[in-house]
């Protein structure tokens, strides 16, 4: 099982496996992020990665522990109120994790997460991409909204510009 993933990870290219990423789709993505922000406190990213590099395979690295490395990398911690989230999808197997800063994870739980991921996945199963991040959005936007509904001053302190890795 290691061999096969590691030549399925080794033998993709990037630009396959982000190819059901367009230029006009990450657009939109930004802009449902953007929308998205309107409403809540919160800061999303979103991260896309095709293949892991050789030496992630060899060490066993995980979808979840290169999610915590990209959230890390990505600054998606530094924000005021601790409210940063990272919708990270590793392309080559499919694979959607949700890291979220620890001010949104004293009020939301790894199995609301997760759900989403799984919806995300289903989705991407499907093909439909884009249609995939947005609705992982939008569910998304509707937890912080609750938990962290926008004040009167609402600073955008990440960019909504999504990441090909």
């Amino acid at each position: 099982m290691f061999i096969l993933k590691s030549f399925k990870h080794l033998l993709t290219p990037d630009w396959l496996a982000r190819r059901a990423f367009s230029a006009a789709a990450l657009a939109r993505i930004e802009a449902a992020i953007q929308q998205s922000e309107v409403s809540h406190r919160g800061e999303i990213r979103f991260a896309v990665e095709g293949g892991l590099p050789l030496l992630s395979l060899l060490k066993g690295v995980t979808a979840r522990a290169r999610a915590i490395t990209v959230f890390s990398d990505l600054r998606v911690w530094d924000t005021a109120d601790n409210t940063g989230v990272l919708v990270y999808l590793q392309r080559v197997d499919r694979d959607v994790e949700i890291v979220a800063d620890r001010g949104i994870n004293a009020r939301v739980t790894q199995d609301e997460w997760e759900a989403i991921c799984r919806r995300m996945e289903a989705a991407f199963r499907a093909g439909r991409f884009e249609a995939g991040v947005i609705a992982g959005i939008s569910e998304i936007t509707a937890l912080l909204t609750w938990h962290f509904p926008a004040r009167a001053s609402n600073p955008d302190e990440l960019s909504n510009q999504p990441v090909t890795l």
